[in-house]
């Protein structure tokens, strides 16, 4: 890609980013500014790297292929399964066929052992109690498969606490698309000016900048602060209270 296709891709997030600013600038004193709070789920709630590793670790011992250490995980997640295995694989043999091979097995111990280790961040359930508390409506988009995303939620964080809960689907194209985000969006019956997405990774900064709703970017997760503003981030979190001060215009 050329340099001035850079520039101009990246000023298109900024000025998305600025619009969604200006909205929150002007409207802060409005009680119902925020009324749909949209959450990545893994390395945005979860702390689940070490379940997807071992799970896809499992899969390459069991064909014979070359198993990586926990690191390697953190930029091989985040677009999806398919996408996660093919960078596992060694590059010589990634193909949609071993890759397809390779899925039945992660998904087997996957449904097994996707909860061996992982754990909400901490902050995480108090965050989400607050806003249930404001009245705020909580949702998940996540490139996780759909049926291990909706086992996952009330297992960590009980039932009705999150509204809508939405994973990979079949059909459906993966974030940064931003299908997922509008489907969410027109369940909830809200504006897109009254949304914010949550986020850990590049994606999922493209993808509130794709789907034109005010995005946060959090450091606790898989990916750095770098790859989120590089992506568009409007704003950035270091803890999760820090995006309760968000939502409140601090």
């Amino acid at each position: 890609m050329s340099s001035d296709c850079s520039c101009n891709c990246y000023q298109m997030k900024l000025d998305a980013c600025f619009l969604s600013v200006i909205f929150v600038l002007v409207s802060n004193n409005r009680k119902d500014m925020v009324k749909l709070v949209i959450f990545d789920l893994d390395g945005t709630l979860l702390n689940s790297l070490e379940d997807l590793a071992a799970s896809t670790n499992y899969a390459l011992r069991r064909h014979g292929y070359p198993e990586h250490e926990l690191p390697a995980y953190r930029y091989f997640v985040g677009n999806g399964i398919d996408k996660l295995l093919e960078r596992a694989l060694p590059e010589a043999v990634r193909t949609p066929e071993n890759v397809m091979k390779i899925k039945e097995d992660f998904v087997a111990y996957y449904a097994v052992h996707k909860a061996d280790f992982t754990a909400p961040y901490a902050g995480i359930p108090e965050l989400l109690g607050e806003l249930k508390r404001q009245g705020i409506l909580l949702a998940v988009a996540s490139n996780k498969y759909h049926e291990a995303t909706v086992a996952l939620i009330p297992a960590y964080f009980g039932e009705g606490l999150f509204d809508f809960v939405f994973g990979q689907r079949e059909g459906i194209p993966i974030k940064p698309d931003p299908t997922i985000v509008y489907d969410i969006i027109k369940a909830a019956g809200v504006r897109k000016e009254e949304v914010l997405y949550v986020g850990d990774s590049g994606v999922d900064m493209q993808t509130a900048v794709n789907s034109g709703v005010t995005s946060v970017g959090v450091t606790w997760g898989f990916r750095d602060r770098k790859e989120l503003l590089a992506n568009g981030a409007c704003h950035i979190a270091d803890r999760p209270d820090e995006i309760l001060q968000t939502i409140e215009g601090k």
